[in-house]
């Protein structure tokens, strides 16, 4: 294996924009939920007349689907993301949105049969309801509660397991308070596998909430740690957690 120094020179000088994670192809491995997201967005979104896709990143999974809506739209926070989205996507006739984390969709409402979304920020549920049409769906994968702590942990020492955030059922709770039924709703835990430390580096820059005070200097003897671990046993194991929801927008009154 190469050297410390220099797998993490490499990973620290590696571009991380969008969501397209090829750059860890031999270097990190993670199992995939067993309902097949990209595929499954891909069906949806060829029997729909209109589509939102919110957090889309650099537009990666809906590039995947043969077909697109005519009224097709992403949105996205981060400019980096937004851009390769727009280059990605516009030569498809796709709408690219730069929006405000947090802020409300500058959208109409009742506009999509669709909404999406893979690994969104914060699902704004009230948002997601207004903009679909009466029974209409959110069909999405979310990020679990606890994933990859085991990573996480490594840096920030232990994290507390209760009242974690991205619990499934609460989630699916804000989901029906908006106006939506839940019509499924499954979850997975899946491995992961970091065989060198320049994996790590780049995760850790790519998902910067993971660590939000993560650098290379300031983690050096963690990163030191991890690579002798790494080098003794052939990988680094943690766990992502995922939940699949599909919710329907419940007829309007009046």
């Amino acid at each position: 294996m190469r050297t410390f120094d220099d797998l993490v020179r490499e990973a620290a000088a590696a571009d991380v924009s969008g969501w397209d994670f090829g750059w860890l192809d031999g270097r990190a491995t993670e199992e995939r939920p067993p309902w097949g997201y990209a595929r499954l967005l891909a069906s949806r979104l060829a029997e729909a007349g209109s589509a939102l896709d919110i957090d889309t990143g650099g537009g990666e999974i809906v590039a995947e689907a043969p077909r697109l809506p005519p009224g097709m739209v992403v949105t996205e926070g981060w400019p980096p993301n937004a851009e390769r989205a727009r280059r990605l996507l516009s030569p498809r006739g796709v709408r690219v949105v730069q929006v405000e984390q947090g802020a409300h969709l500058p959208l109409p409402d009742a506009a999509f049969e669709l909404v999406s979304s893979r690994h969104p920020v914060s699902p704004d549920w009230p948002e997601i309801a207004r903009v679909l049409v009466d029974d209409g769906t959110y069909l999405a994968q979310h990020v679990g509660p606890a994933s990859a702590f085991e990573l996480i942990e490594w840096f920030t020492g232990p994290l507390p397991r209760n009242g974690l955030a991205r619990d499934p059922g609460d989630e699916a709770a804000a989901a029906r308070s908006a106006g939506l039924r839940v019509v499924d709703l499954r979850t997975a835990r899946c491995r992961m596998e970091l065989f060198d430390i320049g994996a790590v580096v780049y995760l850790l820059r790519k998902c910067v909430w993971w660590v939000p005070d993560f650098s290379v200097d300031r983690c050096r003897d963690a990163l030191v740690r991890l690579d002798a671990h790494i080098r003794e046993h052939g990988s680094f194991r943690a766990h992502s957690a995922r939940t699949l929801i599909e919710a329907r927008r419940e007829p309007r009154r009046g």
